[in-house]
């Protein structure tokens, strides 16, 4: 699943590519991904829309349309976006065509066809499933070491789920946790109360720090994202653990080990991340 690294790639590719074109028509393939409407309503909605601008919160893009209206994005496990002269016939997996002004059309692509659109106004973007309870985004500002002191403070949950949570942290995901919890010594499965204002307090310095520097390498390409130019990430060249299973850890040596912690994959060093006793 693209994490917010991938999604702030994608939006900010789309924002080059369509911020400012007019949809002047839509297809709908598959009417589960419009969040219930109709071929025809979703089209209807749009119609004749400009699209202003795409913001993005956690790993959801939001497309500010004219007429007051916003439609939110999930791109979930392979969802993707990308953009073809008109006519273009569309592939197996091109779910949604927006026919844009000036000969062009945006495509949106998923093979597992688990992504979502809603439409909604502009004032009821964050009652959408998902952004109604999101956490604060991974930035200076709004990730403060009283919200983690608090936050991690009252669950007794491992800190890898407690991460994966989106209402905790916004835009993590199991690559970024693996190698935040390893840059920080942590144990997948330490309980988020166990650990101390120290601790949290590096833990916020790396997951900023890293997604920060995800970003500015245009995400990562495990399996198939690729961004909207349809160029692959180029983080998976600067991953330490996530991947590396059986691998020496960068730190101390140790090869990595992978198990499972709430049914996801996890890779981390035994001895740099010490299991602690309850």
């Amino acid at each position: 699943m693209p994490e917010l690294p991938e999604v702030e790639t994608v939006r900010r590719g789309l924002t080059n590519l369509v911020a400012g074109r007019t949809v002047e028509s839509t297809e709908v393939r598959w009417e589960k991904i419009v969040g219930g409407l109709t071929a025809e309503e979703f089209d209807q909605a749009l119609r004749n829309q400009t699209i202003l601008k795409i913001d993005r919160r956690g790993k959801y893009l939001l497309f500010r349309f004219t007429g007051d209206i916003t439609m939110v994005s999930h791109l979930r496990m392979e969802g993707s976006y990308y953009t073809v002269p008109a006519g273009t016939e569309p592939g197996k997996h091109d779910l949604v065509t927006f026919h844009l002004d000036h000969g062009v059309d945006l495509f949106y692509r998923d093979t597992r066809k688990f992504g979502r659109m809603n439409i909604v106004p502009n004032d009821q973007v964050m009652t959408v499933a998902g952004l109604a309870t999101i956490g604060p985004e991974p930035t200076e500002s709004d990730l403060t070491i009283d919200y983690m002191i608090s936050e991690f403070g009252k669950s007794k949950m491992h800190v890898k789920p407690f991460l994966l949570n989106q209402n905790h942290i916004a835009g993590l995901g199991n690559i970024y946790v693996d190698e935040t919890l390893w840059q920080s010594k942590i144990h997948p499965l330490t309980s988020a109360n166990q650990l101390t204002v120290e601790e949290l307090t590096i833990l916020r310095k790396n997951i900023i720090a890293e997604l920060a520097r995800a970003t500015e390498h245009h995400g990562t390409t495990v399996h198939s994202f690729t961004n909207v130019f349809g160029n692959a990430g180029e983080f998976q060249n600067e991953l330490e653990v996530y991947g590396r299973v059986g691998e020496p850890c960068l730190r101390c040596g140790t090869p990595l080990i992978k198990t499972k912690v709430a049914q996801r994959g996890t890779t981390y060093c035994p001895v740099c991340q010490v299991e602690r006793t309850k």
